[in-house]
């Protein structure tokens, strides 16, 4: 058993899907104040967080990497004839990845691996409804689920092992909260895709 800490940067962005509603709309037939895309963006963000880490066999890790993770997703709605509205949002997550770790041969002082997992994660505080124009935004879920995968680098010195990481994340809970008011009803489903680099 072992113990470490990480450091992360990420890029994140959400994957829609419309409405079926929205989908089978006529863009002759809308009014001019309608919605005609919504358009994600990536945008940066960072996580701190511990390691926790079971040697299960030879080339085998049972790994746990507790963390906070800072997150700011953005969305523009874009309308026929008028001004596009944005929406950000921002939040921090404790995050939960449990990941099972695959390791190499080491070679001197290197080896390489991959890893992947299942990474559930809950909002620890935030702001889920935010919007430069209106009083209310998009509605975001308070959790999240995601499947991960990456590969990293082990190199080891005197007193302590570096592990440069590049890891995705893929949500598959849909995080779209409120489908009623203006900013959810184009969409049926908003989920995550996250790159990282620990």
């Amino acid at each position: 058993l072992s113990y470490g800490f990480l450091i992360g940067l990420h890029t994140s962005t959400y994957r829609l899907k419309y409405s079926d509603q929205f989908a089978k709309s006529n863009l002759d037939t809308l009014s001019l104040d309608s919605v005609y895309a919504v358009v994600p963006s990536w945008t940066p963000g960072f996580s701190l967080g511990f390691i926790v880490n079971y040697r299960l066999a030879d080339f085998f890790d049972f790994r746990i990497t507790p963390k906070f993770a800072f997150y700011e997703h953005n969305l523009e709605y874009q309308y026929i004839n008028a001004p596009p509205k944005k929406q950000l949002v921002e939040t921090v997550m404790v995050e939960l990845p449990i990941l099972i770790k695959y390791k190499s041969e080491r070679r001197g002082n290197v080896r390489m691996y991959v890893v992947g997992g299942v990474k559930p994660s809950i909002e620890a505080s935030g702001r889920r409804l935010v919007d430069n124009t209106t009083t209310k935004g998009i509605d975001i879920a308070r959790s999240n689920f995601n499947l991960e995968a990456g590969l990293g680098f082990d190199f080891y010195y005197p007193l302590f092992k570096f592990s440069p990481e590049l890891r995705f994340s893929r949500g598959i809970a849909n995080m779209l909260g409120n489908t009623t008011n203006a900013f959810g009803q184009p969409l049926r489903n908003i989920t995550t895709n996250t790159v990282s680099i620990y």
